[in-house]
């Protein structure tokens, strides 16, 4: 039986649309960067994107069916007088549920505007509708609004699970299994949920993560809003990369403290294990798509604004013909360092005992063009805003070693990246 959202049922929604790509004068990007209804930015390449031409239903993540030719239907017309780069062209924006096994989708913007590291600017437009450029820039001038937002004055926190029994009750149940060895490690996650007085302002907190986490991959998707630091994978061309980061310290003000605090980290056997694991299990799932890979000999100290991560680099060539982005991220998602290992067992035992709606936390965010290139970042230090609320998530990794009070610990300094920023407003 064939699915409603197989590529054939797709090709039959999206044969009227065309996408066309012109080059960007500067003064037009810098004049055009009011409003980001979808936003993308990390050391190679910002996005912003503005209404919505498409959005496509895809397959869940989990299952073993290929879309990565879906964006190709697409007829592009390229008049920037020179070859595409990365991202032009026709571009769409995913944000992917954690539960692999629930349906995504991509969204096409009507407008998008690029800008590479290296310096290539451009605007990309799809639409039923043939426009010309000066069209195209009349018709986001017309469309943005620079508003004025109320002021917030007040911000209820509130834990749906309170810390003491996730810390008494959630984390002694899941290391009984542990011990058991129904399973080696289990990622679990704590929710705080946000209530304003007002309708949170979506551009103020974007505007305030890019500033405050410039490392990061900064994402506004459909309200899912973060600066993670953890690249799931990136394809750009026949170069495929990724940056699992597993094992967690907090990051202290007074220079003595937060230096004893990285050693300790680098000489953690619990988290050393937990990296290990992550790495490992990251390079067999990558080694079948790849002719070439390799990973640093040692993990790396990350320092970001609240916490330390063990880091990896990973890097590779495909091997032809080269699988796209989404090919990837299928075949990564969810990473030991977001689920557990074994994957399988970890994320019943997550479903059965966590008793919070992850949503897209920890899910893949970023972004693919039609020739398959792209970036996914793991959907953490994120949030999701819908009107006066906001839900934010906070994880940890549960090994043998796992001291309780400790991982509370480590959830309250993760929520600082989302929380800092929330009651800053």
């Amino acid at each position: 039986m064939r699915s409603e959202y197989d590529n054939a049922h797709q090709c039959s929604s999206l044969n009227n649309v065309q996408s066309k790509t012109f080059t960007l004068g500067t003064e037009n990007l810098q004049k055009l960067q009011l409003r980001q209804e979808f936003f993308w930015s990390s050391k190679k390449i910002t996005l912003r994107g503005y209404g919505v031409a498409k959005r496509i239903p895809l397959q869940p993540m989990g299952h073993p069916v290929s879309q990565s030719e879906l964006l190709k239907e697409i007829r592009n017309t390229n008049l920037s007088e020179r070859e595409l780069v990365p991202g032009e062209g026709t571009c769409a924006f995913g944000a992917f549920p954690f539960d692999p096994n629930q349906s995504a989708e991509l969204i096409i913007p009507r407008i998008v505007l690029g800008q590479h590291a290296s310096g290539e600017r451009w605007v990309t437009y799809t639409s039923e509708l043939d426009l010309s450029y000066d069209d195209i820039i009349q018709e986001i001038e017309h469309n943005i609004v620079n508003e004025e937002h109320p002021p917030i004055t007040e911000i209820n926190v509130d834990s749906p699970i309170k810390p003491e029994i996730w810390r008494d009750k959630k984390i002694p149940e899941i290391k009984d299994l542990i011990h058991g060895k129904k399973v080696k490690k289990v990622v679990l996650a704590r929710e705080l949920i946000l209530t304003a007085n007002k309708e949170i302002p979506i551009e103020i907190i974007l505007q305030k993560l890019k500033e405050k986490n410039a490392t990061s991959m900064i994402f506004n998707i459909d309200g899912f809003i973060g600066a993670s630091p953890e690249l799931l994978v990136s394809r750009f061309g026949n170069s495929v990369r990724a940056n699992p980061l597993a094992g967690t310290a907090t990051r202290h003000r007074e220079e003595n403290a937060d230096k004893q605090s990285r050693q300790e980290l680098l000489d953690s056997t619990k988290d050393a294990y937990e990296h290990k694991v992550t790495i490992e299990w990251l390079l067999k799932e990558l080694l079948p798509f790849c002719s070439f890979i390799d990973a640093d000999p040692e993990p790396r100290i990350m320092s970001l604004p609240h916490v330390h991560h063990l880091g990896t680099e990973v890097t590779g060539q495909l091997s032809q013909p080269a699988a796209s982005i989404l090919e990837l991220v299928r075949a990564l998602h969810p990473t030991p360092a977001v689920a557990g290992d074994p994957q399988t067992e970890a994320l019943q035992i997550i479903k059965d005992i966590e008793g919070i709606d992850r949503r897209r936390y920890a899910g893949p965010v970023g972004w693919v063009d039609s020739s398959g290139n792209g970036e996914f970042a793991v959907g953490i230090r994120s949030a999701e805003i819908h009107g006066k609320k906001a839900h934010l998530y906070a994880g940890v990794g549960l090994v043998a070693e796992s001291e309780p009070q400790s991982e509370l610990s480590e959830t309250r300094s993760k929520f600082q990246t989302m929380l800092s920023t929330f009651l800053e407003l």
